[in-house]
């Protein structure tokens, strides 16, 4: 484990991380329906049952790396909004996001990486599986990250050395520990693919080896939920190739905070780079990496 410099103010940025997420979460909550209508979700929590079109959301979604990569105004709106935050609270600070960009060398201070919808084809579809995930940075180790499960309110949180923990919104948090599994053949592991057609059949050739040697696969559709899910026992491991920063550095942190082995690419890497994710409860981490090792998985998938 990463020692925390004491000079850091990791609870403050840990507090900010939280404010600042949650805020950014109740936006892309509001801003669902507003873009893609309601969802039978949206509409029992109360958000509007029709959708409202203005002259900037007439054409709400457009396309990054390849068709079936897109970027919704939620997103850059979402990221305007966090980076407007941060710079309030922290303005020395610099910022890595997935949408606006950022500096690819690591700072010697603290850097927040933001993701500020993580599952935007989720989004799009109204499956409630996306999330806010921001993350403060130190020499490329996190010190302090929030994931924000938009859909259902749950706010997962950790500080490096300080353990991770959930909670329902405003709600006490609770404690996070990876589940006891011993035995890989009973473990449940989610997966994610890319979105370059090469790389996922290189994926799908990994899954079809896996699955007989595991109990189940499961596909969420965001990496920063899959790896909370590590966290709370949702899932006993969870890998993926060509994750960025902002899909890792705060889920990564939650996931290692509750006891899993981590494995993250480079601070400095990017997605198209095919660097492995992993983590994994630590009762089936060395048989979980070894397979992983067999399959020839641990390398990167370009």
């Amino acid at each position: 484990m990463e020692h925390v410099d004491q000079t850091i103010p990791v609870d403050e940025l840990a507090a900010i991380a939280v404010d600042v997420a949650q805020e950014a979460a109740a936006h892309v909550r509001r801003r669902r329906p507003e873009l893609f209508g309601a969802t039978p979700q949206s509409t029992v929590d109360g958000a509007s049952a029709n959708p409202v079109s203005t002259a900037s959301t007439v054409n709400p979604v457009s396309t990054k790396s390849t068709e079936t990569d897109p970027v919704t105004v939620a997103d850059t709106e979402t990221e305007r909004l966090i980076r407007q935050l941060l710079h309030e609270a922290r303005p020395a600070d610099e910022v890595l996001g997935e949408e606006h960009g950022g500096s690819r060398a690591v700072p010697s201070g603290v850097r927040w990486v933001v993701d500020p919808i993580d599952g935007t084809v989720n989004f799009m579809y109204g499956v409630p599986a996306y999330a806010v995930s921001l993350a403060a940075q130190v020499d490329g180790h996190s010190v302090a990250g929030v994931v924000v499960d938009v859909a259902r309110e749950v706010v997962y949180g950790a500080t490096l050395g300080g353990g991770a923990w959930v909670a329902d919104g405003d709600g006490p948090r609770v404690p996070l520990r990876c589940n006891p599994v011993d035995r890989v053949e009973l473990a449940l592991v989610a997966t994610g693919f890319g979105y370059a057609a090469d790389r996922r059949r290189a994926q799908g050739r990994i899954v079809a080896e896996l699955l007989p040697k595991v109990r189940d696969i499961r596909r969420i559709g965001a990496a920063a939920l899959d790896l909370c899910m590590v966290a709370s026992g949702a899932v006993d491991a969870h890998y993926e190739h060509g994750l960025s920063p902002w899909d890792w550095a705060a889920g990564g942190l939650i996931a290692a905070e509750a006891g899993a082995v981590v494995v993250t690419p480079p601070p400095d890497s990017r997605a198209d780079e095919g660097h492995i994710t992993v983590a994994v409860a630590p009762g089936i981490a060395d048989e979980f990496l070894g397979l992983l090792d067999e399959l020839g998985a641990r390398e990167p998938l370009v």
